[in-house]
């Protein structure tokens, strides 16, 4: 934690008028001192505040922290969130305030602090990153980020209270959390921006609350509990195509290409878009799980296709 502090001192806060709230979740150490201590001595604005919950639930955590953060605004404006084992670049608010200006929800790259190196998890990480540059190529929005990432994590977290209130905060799930409300501002319409202008160092610590969280991840990894699996990137590709269809579907009212491509009739096609209140909520409500599921494969076998699927696309169009 007292790193995080030194970095949140060292933000670059031109034209912003930051309040820091720190929320504590069921700490049995001397965390609360270690807080208090911040800020009695910083120039920022700073609350502190605890909780204790019997069992660790990640969600009603972080929305504890959410709605601390919307007393200490008492109106309008920013939620920004990280973790405490976790350290800003002393330009990671400037890139939120610009990403915010660009969409609803801006999702930060996180950076392992390595510690400990892992080339598995290097793999992990650059095979989803592959595969969102793809994403962005085969389904380029105009909010994306130029340098963009795969990373949806409240380390690196930025909307506005409009936005969080809208999607109904964090739900209280013991993990995932903040993949479930990236997922819901898109159905919703939203614009999320992953933006790798936003960084965020954080720990590749191995000891955690939550059992399925990153500390247990890389915990597993490191004893080779299993083989490693991931998204097979033609079912994520199926989906990405028929995303791009979608939303020029949405964009003209022409609704025949796309339910031949996606299996479903042009009244039912209709009807989601009629519930939908621009392209993006239509183009994430409306294609389904390819044919075949979403399938998970080895790395290995991963990684051999999406090289594929990148050394086919046209020179202009090939994901960095």
């Amino acid at each position: 934690m007292p790193v995080l502090f030194t970095a949140l001192d060292r933000l670059d806060r031109r034209g912003v008028d930051l309040k820091i709230c720190l929320l504590l979740d069921s700490c049995h150490d001397a965390s609360v001192q270690v807080a208090q201590a911040y800020a009695a001595h910083t120039v920022l604005p700073v609350i502190v505040e605890q909780i204790v919950q019997a069992d660790p639930n990640a969600g009603r955590a972080r929305h504890a922290a959410v709605r601390l953060g919307m007393v200490a605004l008492a109106g309008p404006g920013l939620l920004l969130s990280t973790d405490a084992d976790s350290v800003p670049d002393a330009g990671w608010l400037q890139a939120m305030v610009v990403g915010c200006r660009a969409a609803e929800v801006v999702a930060g790259r996180v950076v392992r602090t390595v510690t400990q190196a892992h080339a598995v998890q290097d793999r992990i990480e650059a095979y989803y990153d592959t595969l969102h540059a793809l994403r962005r190529t085969l389904d380029p929005v105009s909010w994306e980020a130029r340098a963009t990432h795969h990373h949806a994590s409240s380390a690196n977290l930025g909307m506005s209270v409009d936005s969080y209130q809208a999607l109904g905060g964090f739900l209280p799930l013991t993990h995932g959390e903040d993949g479930r409300l990236i997922d819901d501002a898109t159905r919703a319409g939203l614009r999320v921006r992953r933006d790798a202008a936003s960084v965020v160092y954080t720990s590749d610590r191995r000891v955690g609350r939550v059992a399925l969280g990153f500390a247990g991840s890389l915990r597993a990894l490191d004893r080779g509990d299993e083989a490693v699996e991931v998204a097979h990137p033609r079912d994520a590709i199926w989906q990405y195509r028929r995303h791009a269809i979608a939303r020029a579907a949405f964009a003209t009212g022409d609704f025949t290409a796309l339910a031949m491509a996606i299996g479903l009739t042009d009244d039912h096609v209709l009807g989601v878009a009629r519930d939908c209140s621009n392209a993006e909520a239509f183009a994430m409500r409306v294609v389904p799980t390819p044919p075949a599921g979403m399938r998970r494969v080895p790395l290995a076998v991963a990684e051999a296709e999406v090289s594929v699927l990148c050394a086919a696309m046209p020179p202009g169009r090939r994901a960095a």
